[in-house]
């Protein structure tokens, strides 16, 4: 019996999975931006400058960006001396990042095409490993989680954010409604693509809440495991250390 895994609200061959992501993000790669703006506010700027300052880049740190595609995360992190790898299984999101960089004038960032399920990195390499808005969609979250562990020195720290569902009630309802009307119309006004947005929120509602995902970062051998719950659970910063 072949192995199944959620894409969006449907479930699909395990197989099937990465391709039909890596579709998802070639086809979002030239607007992600300008849709984060749309589909936050802007509110996305505050999360990852918070989310950067949880992580507390260091000068000569050696510090792997997942899922880090257009650069967001590196950008702030490599502002504070840190020596960032970026990697995405997505080679149309790294190439908007590199554009991104050269315009910026930002140099000394690795860029480096990988599949956070089997990083091609050496164990116990990084300082710190970060992944923002993208371990929802890989096929087998346990196994990248397992491949943060293996990568990390000792004393080495895991920083995740991702969505989830709010609790807040009242808000609850209006960010369900969002989520799943206002996101995929301003795919296809801004981005031209209704159906890769509505793929990104029914990946939300299908991610583990918080408690168990903190569990099963815990049980990919982390330690001192937080959960940060920003908007009331709507999006949360998951850390833990390599001990």
């Amino acid at each position: 019996m072949n192995d199944t895994v959620s894409f969006g609200y449907e479930d699909i061959d395990a197989t099937e999975k990465t391709g039909r992501v890596g579709e998802v993000f070639s086809n979002v790669a030239a607007k992600y931006d300008v849709m984060n703006d749309a589909m936050s506010g802007g509110m996305h700027r505050l999360w990852k400058n918070r989310f950067v300052a949880r992580v507390k880049p260091q000068p000569g740190e050696a510090i792997l960006d997942m899922a880090g595609g257009t650069g967001d995360i590196a950008f702030r992190m490599a502002e504070r001396g840190a020596s960032v790898t970026v990697s995405d299984i997505n080679q149309d999101m790294l190439d908007v990042g590199i554009e991104r960089a050269m315009e910026r004038g930002i140099d000394g960032l690795v860029w480096s095409r990988q599949n956070a399920e089997e990083l091609t990195f050496s164990s116990r390499t990084f300082d710190a490993y970060t992944i923002v808005f993208g371990i929802r969609n890989v096929t087998y979250i346990d196994k990248a989680l397992r491949e943060a562990h293996r990568v990390l020195k000792f004393g080495g720290r895991f920083y995740c954010m991702e969505f989830s569902q709010t609790e807040w009630p009242g808000f609850k309802e209006i960010y369900d409604l969002y989520s799943h009307k206002v996101m995929p119309q301003l795919g296809k006004v801004i981005a031209n693509d209704e159906d890769s947005y509505r793929y990104l929120a029914e990946s939300i509602r299908r991610f583990p809440r918080p408690a168990e995902f903190e569990a099963m970062i815990r049980d990919a051998g982390f330690e001192n495991t937080r959960v940060e719950s920003i908007l009331g659970g709507a999006v949360n910063i998951h850390s833990g250390w390599k001990i």
